[in-house]
């Protein structure tokens, strides 16, 4: 298993796709299972940080997470929301819901039964999030912790954003993703850390393809090879 973490805008969720295809492996993104806890939230016209009702929220949502790095999906109650999940109002909420410390209990269980499941067959698994390796996998064998300036996550963070038809302002962003990465590593509940035994690689100035060619190198190195099915060099 590898386990990536990181803040917003490392390129985690591109570098864990693109790592987990070459593998063979299956792929999990728990920010996307945050998210879609948020959108439940926002739906049902509650306030992010309103820890009760955000609890019974999450508790009775249903939630199917697809790990096929090449289509992963993220159903909530039976509706397609991997586009929706990932507007600027819930974008706005999650770090708020993201907090709240039975959401996090009920969202970790469900992320080990998922790498559990993963883990009984061939191929391994590349999970991202912000507390993989200090909480949801601490075992995991290789953990990496992607990092980059606040700046060039900002800017990459707008670029996505423009691409995929969002309006998106650079000033905005870069407040956003300093205001983000407050309140992660700041939270009570698993903040946001690297793990003491987790590699740290600066992804500034590095294009997505120097990045997964250097996990690929990492994964060789720790030996992980022999439990997962390279598709391609």
């Amino acid at each position: 298993m590898v386990a990536l973490d990181g803040p917003s805008g490392t390129g985690k969720s591109t570098v864990a796709r693109k790592l987990a295809a070459e593998l063979g492996a299956t792929y999990l993104d728990t920010g996307a299972m945050y998210r879609a806890v948020t959108l439940g939230v926002l739906r049902a016209g509650a306030a992010p940080d309103d820890a009760a009702g955000v609890e019974r929220i999450a508790s009775a949502a249903k939630l199917e997470m697809g790990t096929d790095p090449l289509a992963p999906t993220v159903f909530l109650d039976g509706a397609d929301v991997a586009v929706e999940i990932r507007g600027p109002e819930v974008t706005g909420a999650v770090s708020a819901v993201s907090a709240v410390g039975a959401v996090r209990e009920l969202l970790v269980e469900q992320q080990r039964g998922l790498i559990r499941e993963a883990l009984s067959a061939p191929g391994g698994i590349v999970v991202e999030g912000r507390d993989i390796g200090t909480v949801v996998a601490p075992d995991a064998g290789l953990k990496v912790f992607l990092t980059a300036s606040s700046h060039a996550r900002a800017q990459r963070r707008t670029a996505q954003d423009t691409a995929e038809g969002r309006v998106s302002d650079l000033e905005r962003t870069h407040a956003d993703v300093r205001r983000r990465d407050a309140l992660d590593s700041g939270r009570r509940t698993s903040p946001l850390r690297r793990a003491d035994d987790a590699l740290e690689l600066d992804t500034t100035e590095l294009d997505v393809a120097a990045v997964v060619g250097r996990l690929l190198e990492l994964v060789e190195n720790r030996g992980l090879l022999a439990g997962m099915e390279r598709t391609s060099r």
